[in-house]
């Protein structure tokens, strides 16, 4: 089973590296708004250091998700492709309940239709959609919201 511990600074470049692919395996028809180098600096100088940002790592060390919390916020869910069905994702968005007992919004973008089911199995409601013209991919998405 993997672990999951809080990420450090030292954590920065392997998680990004982790979302990148992941972004890339779920999301192949979404245009990313940024380019790596810059997905690294957001996570190193925004992300790890201005969120609680989690990390699962393997027993051998490797990183298979990553979960970042932004106040009420659950701001990035993302898994490992090849971690996926595992049952991570439910420990995530466990951790993310007990760490905002009060309740949690997140976005998602509605061409994930895996994750608005995980997220709907888990109890997040729609709130809203939008043609994504808030958002910096420009991508319809939709407002998810978790009280308990």
């Amino acid at each position: 089973m993997e672990t999951l511990r809080r990420a450090t600074a030292h954590d920065a470049r392997v998680v990004a590296d982790l979302w990148l692919r992941s972004f890339a395996a779920a999301l192949p028809t979404v245009s990313r708004a940024h380019t790596d180098d810059e997905v690294r600096a957001w996570f190193a100088a925004v992300v790890v250091p201005g969120c609680e940002t989690w990390v699962a790592r393997t027993h051998e060390g490797r990183p298979v998700g990553v979960m970042a919390l932004d106040g009420s916020d659950l701001d990035q869910l993302y898994l490992d492709p090849d971690h996926r069905g595992r049952g991570l994702g439910d420990r995530f968005a466990d951790l993310a309940k007990e760490r905002r007992p009060d309740g949690l919004d997140l976005w998602c973008f509605q061409v994930n239709e895996p994750a608005l089911r995980f997220y709907a199995r888990h109890g997040f409601d729609e709130v809203e959609r939008t043609d994504g013209a808030r958002n910096e991919e420009r991508e319809p998405d939709v407002h998810l919201r978790w009280r308990p």
